[in-house]
């Protein structure tokens, strides 16, 4: 089946991308860096991602998703040799971490699109589904690979990323031999391509649920697991072997989004629903471990937290299948991508926001906004428009 391939390739590129998460606290203690400047290198990753994300679905759109798709696969390899080279500079870590972004913001807007398209002899939802398994799968497997590496391995800011590159030469050895999807324009006799019309992004009538459904459902796919994984063992001390604890605990709340996302075939249009009520109750409990240091509390917020944002990322990927125009899936996936990734701001808010008053404040008020957004989505699955 091709779509596996694909879905390896997504992995892999993936698996990078929180590599660098564990190993924050090595980077703290080494360089002497406040919880500030580390949610800003962690979040800086958005700033490379977005961007990358509006310009490549919409030119694989056109160009096709392989010759999009392979060069930025590439450099997600190229980006963890960055990383490797940059373990004792502040000013190379933030290069690396925004060309990380710029990587994954190519191959996971044309690589959900492909997912997606080589999987639709497999029923709506499928592509979204499987695309969601890939991406989650490699966000935790990543941090908790590197975590354990960064702790008990020599070189705990070389090797992780050693250990990833060989897996994007894995990914990219099966990417080379996937079909095209796109139908590609014709070339005139000048060597330049007849150019369509510009068609819309959605079909007439569905650009408010773009708005008022899509865009803050996409926001809470990041927003839920980068909390506990990135701004809470910044913000509330954790037990000894911290670096393994973080890896551990990253890859427990990420790959918690991977075992729920196949869920969104049973819960249909209510998984977006389910995702907010679950990363609601995720935040409760890191509001209540950063208010006590009761880890119990934390062991039920990681879970929570990757759960909620797993169903989103399913729930949103397969909303973007179902509301894009016909030739824009890829356009549509890079702007929900774009807004999944503003999430990477909330470490930082919360971070912010904990300095002025405490941790237990900025996680209660996000439990809060979560709940009024699943309050929000209730109607509109009711009527069956999720």
């Amino acid at each position: 089946m091709t779509w596996k391939r694909a879905v390896f390739a997504l992995f892999a590129v993936a698996a990078g991308t929180n590599v660098p998460t564990p190993l924050l606290l090595v980077y703290q203690e080494r360089l002497d860096l406040s919880a500030e400047v580390l949610t800003a290198l962690f979040g800086c990753y958005a700033a490379g991602l977005v961007p990358a994300l509006l310009l490549a679905g919409p030119l694989s759109d056109r160009l096709g998703r392989r010759r999009v798709a392979i060069p930025g696969i590439v450099l997600s390899g190229l980006a963890s040799l960055a990383f490797a080279a940059a373990g004792g500079s502040l000013l190379l870590l933030f290069a690396a971490r925004f060309a990380q972004g710029v990587v994954s913001g190519i191959v996971f807007s044309v690589g959900s699109a492909w997912v997606g398209e080589l999987s639709k002899a497999s029923g709506e939802g499928a592509g979204g589904r499987r695309a969601a398994v890939a991406m989650t799968a490699g966000f935790s497997l990543g941090p908790l690979t590197s975590g354990l590496l960064g702790q008990y391995a020599p070189a705990p800011t070389v090797l992780p990323y050693l250990v990833h590159t060989v897996l994007v030469a894995g990914g990219l050895a099966v990417a080379v031999r996937l079909p095209e999807t796109v139908d590609l324009l014709p070339v005139r006799r000048d060597g330049g391509t007849s150019t369509p019309p510009a068609a819309p992004l959605v079909r007439r009538g569905d650009g408010r649920l773009v708005l008022s459904v899509l865009a803050p459902v996409a926001v809470c796919v990041y927003a839920f697991p980068s909390t506990v994984i990135n701004a809470v063992p910044l913000l509330v001390e954790l037990p000894s072997a911290g670096v393994a604890v973080t890896g551990v605990l990253a890859g427990v709340t990420l790959g918690a989004g991977t075992v729920v996302a196949g869920l969104q075939r049973r819960l249909g249009p209510w998984t977006a629903v389910v995702g907010t009520g679950v990363g609601t109750l995720g935040f409760g409990c890191a509001a209540a471990f950063a208010a006590t240091g009761a880890l119990p509390w934390l062991v039920l917020a990681a879970p929570l937290l990757g759960a909620g944002g797993g169903l989103c990322l399913a729930a949103g990927l397969t909303l973007t299948a179902r509301l894009a125009a016909p030739g824009r899936l890829g356009a549509l996936t890079s702007l929900f991508l774009s807004f999944a990734y503003l999430g990477f701001a909330a470490p930082f808010a919360i971070a912010v926001a904990a300095r002025a008053t405490t941790a237990t404040l900025p996680l209660t008020a996000a439990a809060a906004l979560a709940a009024l957004l699943a309050l929000r989505l209730a109607p509109v699955a009711r009527a069956g428009r999720l």
